[in-house]
């Protein structure tokens, strides 16, 4: 018999490290080093898109430089600042330890590269897999990246819960059949069915998890 829960499958990017402005701030240094302009609405709408999607968005506006060269530029960037330390969302660290403190399996579910993701799951050290953006053929908002997790893990896709925060990230989170906690971080996330809702990790208990898992919807936004 699958247990209640099998598996926590964590989005990276927003979800559990603050570093869409360091995306944000690189993608406006390139964006201008070739004449142009880019706004945080501009950002803002890359938020969970594969990074091929934002290169050729940064090429179109005006970026002279081959897709790859602007995704090695981006994630070099990215990489510098997460060195620097790690920019960990509220509650996140707590509730990936007390996670691991229950003896839950976890993986790692990211649109960014490996570059920036094996050397992130490195330095925590509670991953048991790790799946990059670079690594899919078909990335979020396909199921394929937390499917592939499932089965790395050799767990039922249905017996897990992924946790996202970008709009990309839910879509592919709730597609693969996993039960879903939406965190509203940049994007407010519109209710659907089976879908949980939370403003911060910070009200998120191990307790909490098991409830999702046993099937009930959770919405523990603070009201704005």
């Amino acid at each position: 018999m699958n247990p209640p829960l099998a598996a926590v499958l964590w989005d990276m990017d927003g979800t559990l490290i603050d570093t869409e402005p360091f995306w944000m701030a690189a993608e406006t240094e390139l964006v201008e080093a070739h004449g142009g302009v880019w706004t945080y609405e501009d950002g803002l709408a890359m938020v969970g898109k594969p990074m091929i999607v934002g290169a050729q968005t940064l090429a179109a506006r005006g970026v002279d430089l081959p897709h790859a060269e602007i995704i090695d530029f981006l994630n070099a960037r990215v990489a510098a600042a997460v060195a620097a330390g790690i920019p960990w969302q509220p509650g996140a660290r707590e509730l990936l330890g007390a996670v691991r403190a229950a003896g839950v399996p976890m993986a790692l579910v990211t649109s960014s590269f490996a570059v920036l993701a094996d050397p992130f799951a490195a330095a925590v050290g509670l991953f048991d897999v790790v799946v990059s953006g670079d690594e899919v053929s078909r990335p979020k908002p396909d199921p394929e990246p937390y499917e592939l997790a499932a089965r790395r893990l050799g767990v039922d896709i249905g017996s897990c819960i992924a946790v996202e925060d970008s709009r990309s990230g839910i879509a592919s989170a709730v597609a693969s059949g996993a039960s879903t906690i939406a965190i509203e971080v940049h994007h407010s996330v519109a209710e659907r069915p089976g879908l949980s809702r939370v403003s911060s990790l910070v009200d998120v208990s191990v307790e909490d998890l098991l409830r999702v898992a046993a099937g009930e919807v959770l919405d523990l936004r603070v009201a704005s």
